[in-house]
C-alpha cells in the first residue's frame, strides 16, 4: 500500500502568512488612496454604474465618501454616507485578525461560516439597498 505524501504536505510558513499580510497591504493602499484623493471632488472616481443606469442607490453608494470621512475622523458623516459600510469595518477587521492569527500559528480553520449566516448577510445587503431608496427612509441614502 502506497501512501501519498501530497495530502500531508505542510506549506512553508511564509506562504501561509503572505496571504493575510498581502490583503492588509492592499487594503491599506486602497484606504490610503481614498484618504488622499477626496471622492467628494468630481472627476477622481467613476460614477456608480447602478446609480447611473437606474437612478437608485446601491448598497455600496457612498462607501468611498464614507471611507474618506472615517479616515479623517468624521464618524457622523461616514455613518450618514453609508451606514452598512461603516458597520462592516469592525467585523471585517476581526475576521482578518483571526485569519492572521491562524496563519501565524499554523492552525487550520476549524469551522466554516454556516450557510445560514452567508444568506442572512446577503439578505441584509439587499435589504439595505432597497430600504435606502424608500422615501420614508431617506436618511439611509448617501
Amino acid at each position: 500500500m502506497t501512501v501519498s505524501l501530497e495530502r500531508h504536505r505542510v506549506a512553508p510558513p511564509w506562504t501561509t502568512r503572505a496571504a493575510p499580510l498581502g490583503v492588509a497591504a492592499l487594503a491599506a493602499a486602497a484606504v490610503g488612496y481614498v484618504a488622499a484623493v477626496d471622492p467628494n471632488e468630481s472627476g477622481h472616481y467613476p460614477t456608480c454604474p447602478f446609480l447611473a443606469v437606474t437612478g437608485l442607490y446601491c448598497p455600496g453608494c457612498g462607501a468611498l465618501r464614507a471611507t474618506h470621512a472615517l479616515v479623517h475622523g468624521d464618524l457622523g458623516a461616514a455613518l450618514g454616507l453609508n451606514l452598512l459600510a461603516v458597520l462592516a469595518v469592525l467585523p471585517l477587521v476581526v475576521v482578518w485578525v483571526r485569519w492572521l492569527r491562524r496563519s501565524w500559528t499554523g492552525r487550520r480553520r476549524s469551522t466554516a461560516a454556516p450557510a445560514v449566516l452567508i444568506w442572512v448577510l446577503l439578505g441584509a445587503v439587499v435589504a439595505f439597498g432597497v430600504l435606502r431608496n424608500v422615501p420614508a427612509l431617506s436618511w439611509l441614502a448617501p
